[in-house]
């Protein structure tokens, strides 16, 4: 069992999560060894994690998350909107170092992320169910070098679990 501090509370975590981290973007693109693989106008960059235990139970629940999150504005600006009321598209980028542990040393740690099988084979599973939801959905390349362009709008940005964690 692992510990770590989030403000004044500490928190027990027995089990990692599909991490995302969610930029609401004008335009976003991603770019492979010179060529684009992908690129969205309006919508959500969305950098994906997928942790050694997680499940497509997990991906359930951040897909809902993200598709349904209300993160554009309204007539009076309020964040009411979400990416289909918009017509938003979505770009994911596959990012394992979002499970990265830095508490000890100064060289992360990468024990909790997913073995490349495992991971590719949700974030195409994630991809694929995006898609299936009516969105626009454009990606990167798993395990790639990749160069991720982006217009923030905002900025927004949301950190996200299937653990609810944080």
């Amino acid at each position: 069992m692992s510990r770590f501090k989030r403000g004044f509370a500490n928190i027990a975590c027995e089990e990692n999560a599909v991490r995302a981290v969610v930029q609401r973007v004008k335009q976003s693109s991603v770019t492979v060894a010179g060529a684009e693989t992908g690129s969205i106008g309006t919508g959500f960059l969305v950098f994906l994690g997928v942790a050694h235990d997680d499940t497509p139970h997990d991906l359930d629940y951040l897909i809902s998350k993200i598709v349904n999150l209300r993160a554009f504005e309204d007539a009076e600006g309020r964040m009411n909107r979400g990416l289909q009321e918009v017509g938003g598209a979505m770009l994911v980028v596959s990012q394992f170092t979002l499970l990265a542990d830095c508490r000890r040393g100064r060289r992360p740690s990468f024990t909790d992320a997913a073995a490349p099988e495992m991971a590719q084979a949700l974030y195409n599973d994630f991809i694929s169910r995006i898609g299936q939801q009516g969105i626009r959905v454009a990606s990167g390349v798993f395990q790639a070098d990749m160069e991720v362009s982006l217009i923030n709008d905002g900025p927004v940005t949301f950190l996200l679990d299937s653990k609810k964690l944080f």
